[in-house]
């Protein structure tokens, strides 16, 4: 190195004198880290070990052998570092700093000009390089240390020591170190006297964490039931003494003492430490209260058999599992024909309880679901306990509760037959040669109770085998395989495996049938009910597909059939949703003679695929059955008023009078909502039912009365007849509506019930006035064009009014015909529900009229 004197030079190296130190400084922990990792390694590892208090565990030998590895693995690192370390010296920094910079301008600043010296241009062009040189060296910045060891540790045993050295910090206690101090040979015990330290452990169940018992005061100390308390004791033996009385265990007189205890929590006491340093607590235990376990209602059986039992569970620190045991109550058994024998030995059925998946099990309801259908024991009476099992294996048991195994109830008479024999069959071996002759008297004559020949030859084969069998001896296995037999054959005979669409809808109806004679439950008829529709549906879409195929031809042969109906898909569904209403009523007559009814329908059905609006139907019928649907949401947002202005002045009875007005109103809306072509007008409208609720205010109700004035203005928009006096007088009619519409609306808004619901009936009379306008008017166009074809044309050759009704000859409604009354007014009053009745019935009648008399009825 040479001497600098240039101001530039001294100005550049003046500015790199802290990255220079910085760098330095990297350099020397560096070489120390490069050099010291396996002395600080060891150092980490003895420190984690004494910190967790291992050397409390092992033994002194194992102790003393310890020391000594871990003494010449000290002397070995100490070797390691003295041959790698290797002390950096300023010039090594200069030149580590002086690569770290383009160009090396560090080592241009320190260079002299070697010639040129005495000439000015020459010595022009050297200052203007070193000034360069010199801000280039301005911008040095501190090269960073390389402190990275892993090719001198391939292994990573510097990361085992910090790891090990972490979880010591977390789980062990500095105090801990000193005790290796006592262990040292020829001491007789810790410099500062005896000391101790000690944990209570509470069971993992609790939740609960670990206390150190160093860290706590004396005084009252709640521990739960079980807690495990260890103590360890330092220092010279009989210094520090523990009593206690909480683990119920005597301690003899001649014991020795120990520097371990370890005892559980059994009951409340006192746990004393004497000695220098010692501590006494009060411990009051937590009690481990025993499971609990109820029913929480009564079974709910589904259709097909499945069980749904509802139980609920409790516990103070969460139950672990539970299992329900059942048991045969064969004093309550009616023992009569094959059960007059004693039953086979069976073990008790056991079925473990569902726990949550997620969420506390401290408490908690749950539903035992299950299929006892093909058990032997289904549909008898039978004993059900329910025990439940905690964390602490204690276990509750609830007292035998009497009930009937549920199970799959069989309501065709020949599979329940077949279901009583397996039954019979599965109650005691001894039964199968009684069995073999009750199915032979059953399948005597086969063509007359079976329905395929398939079902009566697999039933032929099971009576063979149980004949053999019977002879031979029947075993559990064979007993086994021929119950699966006659299980299979009993469904095969109540469901069919019939593929005509026609013979399985007569087959549902059948069961349906056979179900109300044997008063069957709600969820077995509902179950049967959606056969029924299953069945009835694939029937209509066969007809549909038939028709398709045939095309002219089914026009033709349908007018040689004589007199059949016109059905629709929502015709049917309402038919079917009264025979279930009947059901459910208990009204078990009415709804037989309605399935009947149904069933004569449909084997003279014609399906009419064409929706309203579409396939014929010319645009006076579109625009009047528009007007039906808003006279309909028209009446329900007035129906919806009228509640919520009932329940401003009666809130205590709100839900009471809901419940009672839904139940009234449920037959009506039901058959309103499922009229034809109204699918996306019924969802809105349930919708918008679904926002109007009570209590959400009146907003609702006044943005639904704006959708409908909106759909007004539409649909009169669209209206025919322009120019014709009646279509005149239906528009004006519309528009009186739509005013009315508008005061209703505000009136909504302003939350004015009262006048909301006088405009709106204003409205709906409105509307009435302009159907019936508009049906003048359709009327008077089917009379300038005859032959048409339409439904109102056949109506005005038959003298009926658009609306289906006889007309006199001077054009008003005729009292004639089958309206006649008696003088009776009792009499007439209940002929002319029966009529109501009887012609909302009518499919072929339009639309509006039957929703007209569903009305009637839904009001008387």
């Amino acid at each position: 190195m040479t001497l600098i004197k240039s101001d530039d030079q001294q100005r550049g190296l003046a500015k790199i004198r802290w990255p220079l130190r910085l760098t330095w400084a990297g350099m020397w922990a560096e070489s120390l880290v490069q050099a010291l990792w396996p002395l600080l390694a060891i150092t980490l590892l003895v420190l984690a070990a004494l910190m967790l208090g291992l050397q409390d565990i092992v033994a002194f030998e194992v102790v003393y052998g310890a020391a000594a590895v871990v003494l010449l693995a000290v002397l070995a690192a100490l070797v390691y570092a003295f041959r790698n370390f290797r002390l950096p010296g300023r010039a090594e920094a200069l030149s580590r700093l002086d690569a770290s910079l383009p160009g090396r301008p560090i080592q241009a600043l320190m260079d002299d000009q070697a010639i040129g010296a005495s000439d000015l241009a020459s010595m022009a062009v050297w200052q203007a390089h070193q000034k360069r040189m010199a801000d280039r060296a301005a911008t040095a910045q501190a090269v960073p240390a390389d402190l990275r060891v892993s090719n001198r540790d391939p292994f990573a045993l510097r990361y085992v020591a910090l790891l090990f050295f972490a979880v010591a910090l977390i789980f062990g206690s500095i105090l801990r170190v000193g005790s290796v101090a006592g262990m040292a040979p020829g001491a007789d015990g810790l410099a500062s006297g005896p000391v101790w330290e000690g944990w209570a452990e509470p069971p993992r169940y609790t939740g609960r964490p670990t206390l150190y018992l160093a860290d706590l005061d004396e005084g009252p100390l709640n521990l739960p039931s079980g807690t495990l308390i260890t103590l360890r004791l330092y220092g010279e033996v009989g210094a520090l003494t523990v009593s206690e009385t909480v683990s119920g265990q005597t301690v003899s007189a001649d014991a020795q003492p120990s520097l371990v205890l370890d005892f559980k929590v059994n009951q409340s006491g006192e746990i004393s430490i004497d000695g220098p340093g010692g501590r006494t607590w009060a411990v009051t235990m937590l009690p481990d209260a025993p499971p609990e376990v109820e029913l929480a209602g009564e079974p709910d059986v589904a259709a097909l058999g499945e069980v749904r039992l509802p139980f609920a569970a409790r516990d103070d620190y969460g139950v672990e599992a539970g299992e329900a045991r059942i048991t045969l109550d064969l004093v309550s058994v009616d023992r009569r024909y094959g059960l007059t024998v004693d039953p086979d030995a069976r073990p008790e059925l056991v079925v473990p309880l569902p726990m949550p998946i997620s969420g506390s099990r401290t408490e908690f309801e749950e539903n035992l679901i299950d299929d006892f259908s093909k058990h032997p024991w289904a549909n008898l009476p039978v004993k059900i306990s329910l025990s439940v099992l905690d964390a602490s294996e204690q276990q509750f048991t609830t007292p035998p509760s009497e009930m009937i195994l549920p199970g799959r109830r069989f309501f065709d008479p020949l599979a329940a037959a077949v279901i009583e024999q397996r039954r019979d069959l599965l109650w005691s071996k001894s039964n199968a040669s009684r069995l073999v002759q009750m199915l032979k008297a059953v399948s005597y004559k086969p063509q007359d109770v079976f329905r395929s020949d398939t079902s009566a030859l697999r039933l032929r084969r099971q009576i063979e085998r149980l004949e053999i069998r019977a002879s031979y001896g029947l075993t559990d296995e064979v007993q086994t395989e021929i119950a699966d037999d006659l299980w299979d054959l009993a469904i095969e005979l109540e469901e069919g495996v019939l593929a005509d669409a026609l013979e399985r809808m007569r087959r549902a109806q059948e069961r349906l049938t056979e179900a109300m004679r044997n008063g069957a439950s709600n969820e077995e008829i509902a179950e049967l009910m959606d056969e029924l529709r299953r069945a009835t549906e694939e029937y209509m879409q066969q007809l549909q597909r038939q028709q398709a195929q045939e095309g002219e031809n089914g026009e033709q042969q349908q007018g040689q059939q004589g007199e059949t109906m016109q059905m629709t898909q929502d015709d049917l569904q309402r038919m079917m949703d009264r025979i279930q209403e009947l059901m459910e009523q208990g009204r078990m007559a009415e709804a037989e003679q309605a399935l009947r009814e149904l069933q004569e329908m449909m084997e003279n059905m014609r399906v009419t695929q064409g929706q309203p609006g579409q396939g014929g139907q010319s645009p006076g019928e579109q625009a009047m059955e528009g007007l039906a649907d808003t006279l309909r949401e028209q009446q329900e947002l007035s129906d919806q008023a009228f509640r919520d202005l009932q329940e401003q002045f009666n809130p205590d009875g709100q839900q009471g009078q809901q419940g009672q007005q839904q139940g009234q109103n449920q037959p009506g809306q039901q058959g309103q909502g499922d009229q034809p072509g109204q699918d996306g007008q019924g969802q809105q409208q349930g919708q918008n039912n679904g926002q109007s609720q009570p209590g959400q205010g009146q907003g609702s109700i006044a943005d639904r009365q704006q959708a409908l004035r909106d759909e007004l203005s539409r649909q009169e928009g669209r209206l025919p007849g322009r120019g014709s006096p009646e279509g005149e007088a239906a528009r004006d009619a519309l528009d009186r509506a739509g005013r009315a519409m508008d005061g209703a609306e505000e009136a909504l808004r302003q939350n004015d019930l009262a006048e909301a619901i006088d405009n709106q009936a204003q409205a709906m009379e409105a509307l009435r006035e302009g159907m019936r306008a508009l049906g003048d008017a359709m009327a008077q166009e089917q009379q300038q064009q005859p032959g048409q074809g339409n439904s109102n044309g056949n109506q005005q050759a038959e003298g009926r009014d658009p609306l289906g009704r006889n007309q006199s000859s001077n054009g008003g409604e005729s009292t004639e015909g089958d309206l006649a009354l008696s003088d009776d007014a009792y009499g007439r009053a209940r002929e002319l529900l029966d009529e109501i009745r009887r012609r909302s019935g009518e499919a072929e009648r339009p639309e509006v009229e039957r929703d007209y008399l569903n009305r009637l009825l839904d009001r008387f």
